[in-house]
């Protein structure tokens, strides 16, 4: 993990559409970044998106993050986040 890094040099602009990503700081502004680096994943995308943020963050951090963000996070994202790290599939919304 490494938390110096720098925001832009990881993640696709567009996904920051509503900040500035040079001012993103990895440690200050971790609740928004973990959930829109994952808010567009999909089943083909997500190993590469999920690495990205694991050379940033642990996976506790990730997880927990997840668990209380308030951004659009898809059940289908949580439950591939939960099979990633072995632990019990959790949701955002209810089906």
């Amino acid at each position: 993990m490494n938390k110096s890094i720098k925001i832009s040099s990881v993640f696709p602009k567009h996904l920051f559409w509503d900040v500035r990503m040079e001012q993103l700081d990895a440690e200050v502004d971790q609740d928004l970044i973990i959930p829109r680096a994952l808010f567009m994943t999909d089943e083909q995308s997500f190993i590469h998106d999920i690495e990205k943020l694991e050379l940033i963050y642990s996976n506790a951090e990730i997880i927990d993050t997840l668990k209380t963000t308030k951004e659009r996070i898809s059940n289908k994202v949580c439950e591939m986040v939960a099979h990633r790290y072995h632990i019990p599939v959790f949701r955002r919304y209810s089906n």
